[in-house]
């Protein structure tokens, strides 16, 4: 279909369309349009957009700014987490819905019980179809098979949807059965209203269109299951570097010979913008060490060491030997040199021995943190000590001069607690203001190709492309599809020399 067949699709009386469209041609360019029409012609109510990232959302929020009075833009979870709250007796759910799912991973719940709410009440499904007349569900390929139902409710309720998304970045539910079940859910889409899909290389107009060309091919090959073909004349924009990877444990660290380094870093050096993807936490925090530290880690906008680090405060309220347990597990996640055995150690026995006995250099210091915890045992307490430890890095105070803080915003959203009359007023506050700055990642940084999803950037480099990261599933064929995806001008790819991915053939 054309540009214009899908607009018009989109436009159209049918009560539901669904329009696939790979990564890069104009999905959210369609859907935002769409929105901003639809939108200035309502009589009553809003357009509804919702997306399952926040980087999404805020590419939606800057897309459609014009008509933010009529266009509301939420995350799916946060969409059901309201519904849930406004109905919490009655679904058996705390008043607070929205922590409790966030501190207990039960976003899953929620929608179970959404989707229990709005199948057995007209009442509400009718409610939410006269609040939003018309809904735009971005990624829907995400959908777990409890939302895709409460948005069928909605929808059967009276609201115009329109489902926006590409059965080739399925990647959150890894290779289970949750997977095997979107697609097929996906597939039936088909059948139900209209269907439109979308095959324009958009996002790479201002780059290299032949990347553009290249990565749509790539996608082609990938949903075959054939491998992509690297051996012939690569297109404009895309490098190919061949590399060993001598870590001990490959999958979680890069350790390389001089030769093959010094070609990786150079591309660092030399770019001013950078997106380096990877697979797996463990593997962005080597590269960080890897390019020492001149690349920064892009956290997205979960904040998982902060939460738990809230947890744990809640759980031991005034325990000082446990505050100090949960200040420690937050450094560990978020700082790299601050030693278990050394800092770690010796900062549990001043808490033991309450902080009175002689100390200097570096004791002394961490006998300073240790009374703070003492004096304030709670999240004003973690805080103040937190604002310390960063101080001394800061300063590279002797004894702290290895330390390095690699979550900055993560470090920083923990010091601000302080501010907040409890830590899990001050988690909601801190959350609520992140999702309304839309935070971009800087310039240059590492992210897992999960986090990365959604996104877009000049130029990107994806390492390592070994057997274990990109092995022949259907799995990791859309993991590296997304990963492929990215770049708009320049995409490198570090192929591993001695187990390189079976996806490409040279």
């Amino acid at each position: 279909m054309t540009d214009q067949d899908v607009a018009f699709l989109l436009r159209s009386d049918l009560a539901l369309a669904t329009i696939e469209a790979p990564a890069g041609c104009g999905k959210t360019f369609q859907g935002a349009n769409y929105a901003l029409d639809a939108a200035s012609s309502l009589a009553a109510g809003r357009v509804l957009i919702l997306t399952h990232t926040h980087a999404a959302r805020s590419v939606f929020a800057n897309r459609t700014r014009k008509l933010l009075d009529r266009v509301e833009i939420r995350t799916l979870d946060s969409f059901l987490t309201e519904i849930a709250a406004m109905y919490h007796r009655s679904l058996n759910l705390p008043l607070d819905v929205g922590s409790w799912a966030r501190e207990n991973s039960a976003y899953d719940v929620v929608a179970a019980k959404c989707r229990e709410l709005l199948e057995c009440s007209g009442n509400v499904a009718r409610a939410a179809a006269l609040r939003y007349p018309i809904i735009i569900c971005d990624e829907h390929q995400d959908a777990s098979a409890d939302q895709h139902a409460v948005i069928m409710a909605i929808h059967r309720a009276g609201s115009r949807v329109r489902f926006l998304g590409d059965p080739m970045q399925i990647i959150y539910g890894g290779a289970g059965t949750k997977t095997s079940a979107a697609i097929k859910r996906w597939a039936a889409l088909k059948n139900e209203g209209g269907w439109g899909h979308l095959a324009n290389p958009h996002r790479w107009r201002s780059g290299s269109i032949e990347l553009g060309e290249w990565v749509l091919a790539a996608r082609e090959a990938l949903a075959s299951g054939k491998a992509i073909d690297l051996a012939g004349k690569l297109p404009a924009g895309l490098t190919v570097l061949h590399a060993a990877n001598s870590a001990r444990v490959a999958h979680k660290a890069v350790t390389m010979t001089a030769d093959d380094r010094r070609q990786v870093s150079e591309i660092a050096r030399k770019s001013s913008q950078l997106f380096v993807l990877t697979v797996g936490n463990e593997r962005v925090n080597h590269l960080n060490a890897f390019f020492n530290r001149s690349v920064r880690i892009w956290e997205g906008h979960g904040r998982e060491a902060l939460s738990s680090l809230v947890k744990s405060i809640d759980d031991n309220p005034r325990s000082a030997s446990e505050i100090v347990e949960a200040l420690l597990t937050f450094v560990e996640e978020t700082c790299t040199g601050f030693s278990a055995s050394l800092h770690g150690r010796r900062l549990r026995q001043e808490i033991q021995d309450g902080c009175c006995k002689p100390a200097r250099g570096m004791p002394a210091h961490l006998q300073a943190i240790g009374r703070v915890v003492l004096d304030e045992p709670d999240h004003r307490g973690i805080s103040r000590s937190l604002a310390l430890i960063r101080g001394h890095i800061a300063s590279r105070t002797r004894g702290f001069t290895k330390a390095t803080i690699d979550l900055k915003s993560e470090f920083q959203d923990a010091v601000k607690l302080g501010g907040y009359p409890s830590a899990t007023e001050g988690l909601i506050e801190i959350t609520r203001r992140r999702t309304f700055s839309h935070p971009q990642p800087p310039a240059k940084c590492i992210s897992t190709v999960h986090k990365a999803k959604g996104l877009e950037c000049d130029n990107a480099l994806v390492m390592m492309c070994d057997k274990q990261s990109f092995a022949d599933t259907d799995y990791k064929r859309r993991l590296l599809y997304v990963g492929l995806s990215r770049a708009m001008k320049n995409l490198t790819l570090v192929i591993c020399r001695d187990k390189p991915s079976p996806l490409f053939t040279f």
